[in-house]
């Protein structure tokens, strides 16, 4: 009854606060929008500056704007629908044209723009000796890309998640189809682990976790991009907050209690001081790193991040017999401050990783993909396996689980409850930055990403079975997959819809979940 009560509770005051949520943001930014970038031909990482894009619907000029620097331009639009865009020939250097590709034509492009769609649209130049001799290479050897059907990815033709961007016959597309969704579920059980051991250890829901995983795709963007006072600032805070927190899970039973939070303090005061005196120095101490030094340092200030929330945020409220659902609405402010503190920090700006905005594919049999996407799943693969070998053999893991199945017994046992705690939530916190890297490398990178994502990781954990990593991985999986399958029969725009209709058959008869189990009260 208790593990029933709590899976619909938590189903449905997650679909009150996400869905409307959502909506309002949509609304506050002033309504739809486009954007896009137009390539160099020698480097798609970097645009062409100066060139004026017009938008119109029907016989109507509903928008224009000019590329800036790096080649990126956005209009705003009214509403939802069908629009064209038409790159204004004249202002294009004459060095260079518009390749040819299925989406752009005499440099027209087609395009329909969805209720908060955030698809780029990538126009690429070839040199205008090229485009006057051969011609212009077909669609499937030019790999340009295309606006996605899923809301928010960036993809090279052929690559678009929806059903009726992958050519071919059911078997190929199902085949397509399958292996993203086999990508998305990946992303999706790695950022939910951690929401599931949370779970398990203390029984609490942490809204928050989303913006965990956007926090690390924004960390990785700065330090891959070039940190420097903000980058150099952000190093400081959080090597100060890894120090106090370590001194107090190892000395907090060894010193005195005024002696450890003078430590502790100290830390953090000498942090915030350093912190200042980088961000004031700005420029004059940058340094840059490749994505994978980026995303290595995003998932260690992650799990800082976790262990930091743990030790001075719900360890004491736990200590003062907080009820479980106060603590969930502290968590949701936390989601908020959070959130609006990246967007502070951050901006509103919408960015991606520099080397992955477009990829030539790799055909596999049946199944094109861009070298990103394997990148994304081999890692993912690995990264399950080590964090399903650390539970099972290593002691901190089984420490862990035993904290999850019986918190009480387990303290009686005399395990360090609070520092197991401890350590599930810089788990936690690294795999949400670790997801919120490799949901960027496909995703736009802005302030509420992982905000989107938090319903899916959700619906998967209830559906693998609240409170077990293993259930957190198969539930990712599942819903990943029928997420994306769905587009072969119905609109894009549904594709949550059905993940989240298969996590409410899974509450009507099996709550547990797939691999949680019943239990019993009193």
């Amino acid at each position: 009854m208790r593990t029933r009560f709590v899976t619909v509770l938590l189903a449905l005051i997650t679909a009150i606060l996400v869905i409307p949520g959502q909506a309002a943001t949509a609304d506050e930014q002033g309504g739809e929008g486009l954007h896009g970038q137009i390539t160099r031909p020698e480097d798609r990482d970097h645009g062409v500056e100066g060139i004026v894009i017009s938008v119109f619907q029907g016989g109507d000029e509903i928008a224009a704007a000019e590329t800036g620097p790096d080649g990126m331009w956005e209009v705003e639009l009214p509403e939802p629908g069908e629009y064209r865009v038409v790159v204004d020939q004249e202002s294009i250097p004459s060095e260079f044209a518009v390749r040819e590709t299925a989406l752009v034509v005499d440099g027209e492009a087609a395009v329909t723009v969805d209720a908060g769609d955030r698809r780029p649209l990538i126009v690429a130049l070839i040199p205008a000796d090229e485009a006057a001799g051969s011609g212009s290479p077909s669609p499937s050897e030019s790999g340009e890309a295309e606006p996605s059907e899923s809301g928010g990815e960036t993809a090279a033709e052929g690559e678009s998640l929806a059903a009726e961007s992958v050519e071919g016959g059911f078997g190929e597309r199902f085949a397509q189809l399958g292996v993203k969704g086999l990508i998305y579920g990946l992303v999706i059980a790695i950022s939910a682990i951690g929401l599931s051991l949370i779970f398990g250890t203390t029984k609490m829901i942490n809204f928050a976790h989303g913006d965990m995983v956007t926090f690390g795709a924004m960390v990785a963007l700065l330090f891959s991009t070039g940190a420097s006072g903000t980058g150099n600032a952000l190093l400081a805070l959080f090597l100060a907050l890894a120090v106090a927190v370590a001194l107090g899970a190892f000395l907090e039973t060894r010193i005195g209690r005024t002696a450890l939070l003078l430590g502790q303090w100290s830390a953090i005061l000498l942090g915030v001081v350093a912190a200042t005196v980088l961000g004031l120095m700005g420029d004059a101490v940058g340094w840059q790193v490749p994505l994978w030094g980026a995303a290595v340092i995003a998932v260690l200030l992650g799990a800082v991040l976790g262990a930091g929330m743990e030790r001075y945020i719900w360890r004491p409220l736990r200590h003062r017999n907080v009820a479980l659902i106060q603590m969930f609405i502290v968590s949701i402010g936390l989601a908020l401050v959070l959130r609006h503190v990246i967007l502070v920090v951050f901006g509103v700006g919408r960015s991606q990783y520099a080397g992955y905005q477009i990829q030539d594919l790799i055909d596999l049999g049946p199944i094109s993909l861009p070298p990103r996407d394997l990148v994304i799943m081999g890692l993912s693969v690995l990264v399950l396996v080590a964090v399903a070998c650390m539970l099972q053999f290593t002691r901190i893991g089984k420490a862990m689980r035993a904290v999850s199945d019986n918190r009480d017994l387990s303290e009686s046992s005399g395990i360090d409850v609070d520092r197991v705690t401890l350590y599930v939530w810089g788990l936690g916190g690294g795999l949400a930055a670790l997801g919120g890297v490799l949901y960027g490398l496909s995703e736009i990178v802005e302030y509420e990403m992982g905000f989107r994502l938090l319903l899916l990781m959700f619906a998967a954990v209830i559906l693998g079975g609240l409170g077990t990593a293993y259930g957190a991985m198969v539930g990712g999986l599942a819903v990943g997959l029928v997420a994306m399958l769905s587009t072969l029969w119905f609109p894009s725009q549904l594709m949550q819809a059905w993940a989240l209709a298969l996590m409410i058959l899974m509450l009507l008869f099996r709550p547990q979940g797939l691999l949680g189990r019943r239990e019993r009260v009193g």
